[in-house]
Order: structure tokens, then sequence, then C-alpha cells
């Protein structure tokens, strides 16, 4: 594993802020012309393959790298070895994979939540009130207690949780602790009390206030959880640092060796460019800015070149067109079959929502919208046919989620050159939940992987870590199946959207590099790519999704160095 460290960074927030190279990591002096030029290193004796768009597997044996940490080939068992090598690492006929990408993520909130209260794993109510009890007793110098990843369905509670039933729990101290999908908070008295929730306090458009008899009853949905934490004390610089090094550890031990990183705060950014400074970046950053403001304030006039050696780069905008479907958040076409007079809520208008994407795209920044609902995916789609016209090109417009789509909207995704960044475990996660909030009749364009591919649509797969683990072997079994590590339901649900064992490979791949601008730097371990590739206990394309599902990582190389070892 990583050791942790915190460090601390000599530059200046300005300099933090910009994309120019820091001073600290200026380039050294040209090497001088007689002296003998560095020969490479050769990754020798691998059971390694590789997956193209086509499905195409290249399977090779050597792998061998430029000084640079970039592939020069792809070795054959009968492909003569250099005789002159810098170093040469010997894998005993271990399997050799390229790097995952992450295709959608949220980086600093899985460090937080890692290092915070997680009840991610609370299977009821009293399980969850206990480790809030326990958490809180384990801490008694916290002035908040703080943290996530509670399921009121994954509890069978049928209904949200109360601040009566939290202060059960934490009465003489505040509360705040985000649901598992992070668009609703869960507040106890104290923590309404401490940011001044009252029963007049009015909802922010975008957002609800859960109540009972008038009064607010713990719950804070999508815009309306900011009543509560713009009260929550805001993490230190140096928290942010091991919130972040905890992350990408977690990410590392998974193989994931790049991450699409989703709605970035200017405070995330400053993190990432102290780690960078430091020398302590492993995993690369493809950032979306939280909204236009932030981009705009971090990379100026546009994205920010790719920094520390293709480690970090800022390249879009990150904007929300609604909330979440466990949360009742989703803004669906009709009301939900278990809410009748609830759609959700659009968290723009038709109008907002087209100034910023054309705002963001005037400047060269990649826009990327989280739609989950249908009603949101269809507002998506007609601003990117109205701004298209304008902003033409290889845009790559994103749309984030893409859940629950009103089927006579699916083929709209083939236009454009549209991206749908997709998670296959929410599918398994949610098909309970998802039959519940839509009934059987309008589940057709829910989680449609097989149907965007059909409709040649580039469908790039992600986790949505924290909301789900950044395992994409768990991920990769359930794009194949439709079924959950507990192999139900029986012959997948809705399994006319499974896709193949190599489509969902690619997803997890290149598919998720091109979906970030970065397809020349990494994603297939063809020769240019930066060098990024892990070491596993098992052949993927011969395991059954029980055991594919259950692959190990043993080692994950990042520019050709070996960032993390099992043990």
């Amino acid at each position: 594993m990583l050791k942790p460290a915190i460090v601390a960074s000599s530059l200046v927030a300005a300099s933090l802020l910009s994309g120019a190279p820091a001073q600290a990591r200026r380039a050294p002096p040209p090497t001088p012309a007689d002296a003998p030029a560095s020969a490479g290193a050769l990754v020798d004796d691998v059971d390694g393959m590789t997956v193209d768009g086509q499905g195409h597997v290249t399977r090779f044996t050597g792998l061998l790298l430029s000084p640079a940490g970039r592939v020069v080939r792809l070795l054959g068992a009968k492909d003569k070895r250099p005789d002159r090598l810098d170093w040469r690492a010997d894998m005993k006929g271990r399997v050799m994979l390229p790097g995952f990408i992450d295709a959608h993520g949220h980086v600093m909130e899985m460090g937080f939540r890692a290092l915070e209260l997680d009840l991610s794993d609370a299977v009821s109510l009293a399980d969850a009130q206990g480790r809030i009890a326990a958490y809180a007793a384990a801490n008694p110098d916290r002035k908040w207690i703080v943290g996530g990843g509670w399921n009121q369905e994954k509890w069978g509670l049928g209904r949200f949780p109360t601040a009566a039933e939290l202060d059960h729990a934490v009465g003489d101290r505040p509360v705040w602790l985000t649901r598992a999908d992070s668009h609703a908070g869960w507040a106890n008295t104290a923590a309404m009390r401490a940011a001044g929730v009252t029963a007049r306090t009015v909802a922010p458009a975008g957002g609800r206030i859960e109540r009972a008899d008038g009064q607010p009853a713990g719950v804070f949905v999508d815009a309306a959880r900011e009543l509560v934490e713009k009260a929550v004390p805001r993490p230190a610089p140096k928290d942010r640092d091991a919130a972040f090094l905890k992350a990408q550890a977690i990410l590392l031990g998974y193989g994931v060796t790049a991450t699409a990183d989703m709605a970035m705060s200017i405070d995330d950014w400053l993190s990432y460019r102290r780690m960078g400074d430091a020398g302590a970046l492993r995993v690369r950053l493809m950032t979306y800015g939280l909204g236009v403001e932030t981009a705009v304030q971090i990379g100026g006039t546009g994205p920010t070149p790719w920094l520390y050696d293709d480690h970090l780069r800022m390249g879009g905008v990150k904007l929300f067109a609604d909330g979440a479907l466990g949360s009742r958040g989703a803004w669906l076409k009709a009301p939900y079959a278990d809410a009748p007079g609830q759609t959700g809520a659009g968290f723009m208008s038709d109008d907002v929502i087209r100034n910023r994407m054309s705002r963001a795209a005037m400047d060269g920044y990649q826009v990327a919208v989280h739609a989950i609902g249908d009603r949101a995916n269809a507002q998506v789609l007609a601003a990117i046919d109205e701004v298209s016209e304008t902003y033409k090109g290889d845009r790559r417009w994103r749309i984030e989620h893409a859940q629950i789509v009103d089927p006579a909207d699916l083929p709209r995704f083939a236009q454009h050159g549209i991206v749908a960044s997709m998670q296959p475990t929410h599918a398994t996660s949610d098909r309970r939940m998802a039959e519940a909030r839509l009934g059987p009749d309008r589940l057709a364009g829910a989680y449609a992987w097989a149907t965007m591919l059909r409709n040649g649509v580039p469908l790039a797969f992600g986790s949505d870590f924290p909301v789900e683990k950044p395992d994409c072997f768990a991920g990769w079994a359930a794009a194949i199946t439709r079924q959950g590590a507990d192999g139900e339901p029986f012959g997948g649900w809705q399994p006319q959207e499974r896709v193949t064992r190599e489509q969902a490979w690619w997803a997890f791949t290149g598919a998720g590099a091109r979906a970030g601008f970065a397809e020349r730097e990494f994603g297939t371990l063809e020769p240019g790519q930066m060098a990024d590739f892990i070491i596993v206990d098992r052949d993927p394309m011969l395991a059954s999704p029980t055991d594919l599902r259950a692959t190990r990582v043993e080692e994950t190389w990042v520019g050709g160095r070996k960032v993390w070892t099992r043990g």
C-alpha cells in the first residue's frame, strides 16, 4: 500500500490555480550530447492482453517501454528481446491488463468517506444508529459528526430516516450524514439548530425539505442540502490532502490508473496541485470543474494542459440537470409510481442549461451533464441539439448516468457525438428501487447499455465512487450478466441490455480515455501511450462471472513505475 504523507506546498494560491507548471517542477537542464542514451525497459514473461474498440483482443508476452515510461512495443513469445536495457522485470507468467479507467467518480468524496463515518455497510436503521453512536463515542473531541453512505432502501425502511431517530444515536452534537448517492443529507436536531433551519425555512429551487407536521423532518434533498452544509466546518488543507492520498490508494488497489473526477471544486484542485508539486500524484486525473465558474477560475480561457507527467488535467465542466432516483430527485416525465404526487425536479430551466453549456463550450471546455430521469435526459438532449449548431467539431458532449431514458429518446444519443457515461453496478444495486420508483411498464429505457451500443453511441463505464466501490471487475461482471454479486435475478435484470465481455472491457479502458479526450495518453497499451497496467490473479477472458468478480489486483503500474502492491 502507499504510505500516506501530508505535504505542505510552497506555492501561492494563484500559481496553484493556474494551469502553468509550478516553479518547483521546472524541467531539468538538457542532457549533454555526449551522454549515453537511456535504453528503456522490459516487463517480460507476462500473459498480457488488451482490447480495442472493435472487440479484438491482442495477447502478448512482453512490454517494451521507453525511458519516459511509454509503450514502445508489445512483444510476442517469438519476438527478440533487446540486449541493452535499463532494467527488466520478470512477471513469471502472470496476467497483465491495461489499467482500468473509471469514467465517473468523486475522488475527494471517496477519501473523506473512508476517513469519516461510513454507513455504506449498515443493513438497518438500528445498525446505522449503533454505528453512529459508537463513532461519536470514539471521537469525543469532534464538534460535528460527519460522514455518509446511508441508504434507506437497503434498510427496507420504506421512508426517509428522521432527525429524531438520529437524535437517538447522538443528541449532544450536530450530525450531518449524506445519502449513498450524495443527493440527500440527514441531520439531527442539533445540526438543524446550528444551521438555523426552522419550520419557516423554505427549500431553494431544485431542492426539497422532508417535513412532518410542517416541521423539517431531518432529510434535505439536492439543493436543500446547502441549508445545513453551510454550517458544517470546512476541512483544512491537510485534511484534504489526507483524503486524497486515501482515495488514491483505494483506486490503485482496484487497478484504477486513471479516472474522471466529476464536480471538482477549487479546493480539490489545490489539493491535487499540492500533491503534484510533492511528487505524490500516482493516479491520473481527468477533472471536470463544478460549474462554469469553477472551470474558468482554474483554467481561465480554456482547459489546462496535462501537468505532472500527464497526471492531472482540468478539461471540462460538470453540470447537473436533476437529482437521484433513490431520493426521488430524478426528474421524470410522469409521476413516481411509489409517490404519485412527485416527479422530481429539474435544476435548470431550458434557457439556463443552454446558456451554461454555451458558456463552457465557447472556451473549449468539454461539457458533462448529470441526467438520471427521463425528463432530465430529454432536456439535455434538446440542449445539445441546439448548442451543437454553434459549437461544431469533436465536442464529445457527455451525459452522465443516463439511467432512465424514454425509449423514444434513446436514438437521439447517437447524434452530435454524445458519450453515454454509465455505471453497470448502478443497475444491479438499483433494480428493486427502480422497479418501485417507476413500475414495470417504464423500464424499457432503463440502464440501456446494449441499446446505446446498437445505436452507435460511445459508451464509457465507471462506478460513481463512492456511491459504488471503484471495483471495475464487479462492474465488468454486472455489465455482462445484469446480475448482482448474489447471482440475482436469475437470467439477469432486463437481460436484453447485457453487453459482451469485450464491449464491457473496452468501456472500462479505452472508451474511458476517449471520453476524456485522453486516448493518445493511455487506455490500451498502444505504442506511444503511457505504460499504465495491472497484474491480476486470473485471466478475465476465461473467468466465469463469479470468478471475474473475485479477480484481485496484485500490482498496479503507472507510467512504467510500480505504484501499488497487494500486501
